[in-house]
């Protein structure tokens, strides 16, 4: 059974579709689950791909559309990705409280307060400073993110090579601290296939990082990071290539914040 919890709605102003065809959608791909999780909202204004704080209560509602048009035999989840930045976990320990979700993955887009790093608008900061150095404090938060106690699953680890930008050598230093971390915490890490649609043309996250995670025991699903339908699923075949030639032999799934194991078959 296949499934794909990373799914976004036209709430965080940069996604389009209709629940109801994500539904279709991974009924064509032949999904045994479905999971909606767009981007948290803030407290306060924040950026403009997110959706507002008044704005949770129609999510929920949407998700409950989507459990709707599925009929009952296509299990709908109910999950929300969270940005990790530091000085906002009593917020998302306020939105764990405000629905009952399946999940929470945890996601690291800003090094900086006006950084998000995958932001297309934002390409010039890159210029600004060493790509070591941007990597540097990209892991240090996906690290700090693991240890919080906040998040069920964590979001394309390496998403930080999005634009191509990565050191040239050895990357193992960057991902070792933050794989440890991960192990530590006993989190599952999401294999997204969002990174072939982008300039980096290679899933999240590479095949170093997804073998020193095996090699710590972390559990691994899969996941398209669908903004619009017909991603939903996208090139599942090619990631679950890629983690049997890791050696796993099994995804997780998750219901109220529990994790289920599941065999590749």
């Amino acid at each position: 059974m296949l499934f794909d919890y990373h799914v976004h709605t036209p709430l965080c102003r940069h996604a389009v579709g209709s629940p109801q065809e994500y539904v279709r959608r991974a009924r064509e791909v032949g999904l045994g689950e479905l999971g909606f999780s767009d981007h948290n909202p803030m407290p306060t204004a924040f950026d403009d791909w997110r959706m507002g704080p008044e704005e949770l209560p129609r999510y929920l509602g949407l998700v409950e559309e989507a459990k709707e048009s599925s009929g009952g035999d296509l299990p709908i989840r109910l999950g929300l990705e969270c940005d990790f930045l530091p000085g906002y976990e009593d917020h998302i320990r306020f939105l764990a409280e405000q629905a009952e979700w399946d999940y929470l993955i945890g996601s690291v887009h800003y090094v900086e307060p006006q950084w998000d790093i995958d932001n297309p608008a934002k390409l010039a900061k890159w210029e600004e400073r060493p790509v070591e150095e941007v990597w540097r404090l990209y892991f240090a938060a996906y690290t700090r993110m693991a240890g919080s106690g906040l998040f069920d699953f964590l979001a394309h680890p390496d998403l930080v090579k999005k634009f191509g930008r990565r050191p040239s050598g050895d990357l193992d230093d960057y991902y070792r601290e933050a794989v440890d971390a991960i192990a530590d915490a006993g989190l599952a890490i999401e294999v997204s296939t969002a990174g072939l649609r982008k300039e980096a043309r290679e899933i999240y996250p590479e095949k170093r990082f997804l073998e020193m995670a095996h090699r710590r025991r972390i559990p691994v699903l899969l996941s398209s990071d669908a903004h619009r339908p017909e991603e939903v699923g996208y090139r599942f075949d090619l990631a679950l290539q890629l983690v049997r030639e890791v050696g796993y032999r099994q995804l997780v799934r998750f219901e109220r914040r529990r994790a289920i194991p599941v065999a590749i078959s």
